[in-house]
């Protein structure tokens, strides 16, 4: 399992374009992503699990992935995080 923890920059927090986007960069791994903030916690798969968050500016949200490509996937998640979010 790895995990880590990014400042989302984004003015309006994770809405709905950068979560869909989020969502199809999660589907393309086979490993299990979670993204936590608030005290809740949502599968990257799941758009308005994402949403429902309601991460906005400046708030830290961890990543947490586990399975067989981890490695790649929580690569492939924190770069997606630092382009887009």
């Amino acid at each position: 399992m790895k995990n880590f923890e990014y400042v989302i920059k984004d003015s309006v927090g994770i809405h709905a374009r950068p979560a869909g986007m989020l969502v199809k960069e999660a589907k393309k791994y086979e490993s299990r992503i979670v993204i936590g903030a608030n005290g809740k916690s949502a599968e990257a798969t799941k758009l308005m699990a994402v949403m429902g968050l309601g991460v906005k500016c400046g708030q830290t949200v961890t990543v947490t992935v586990e399975g067989a490509d981890e490695d790649a996937a929580c690569e492939g998640i924190r770069a997606f995080l630092e382009s887009s979010l």
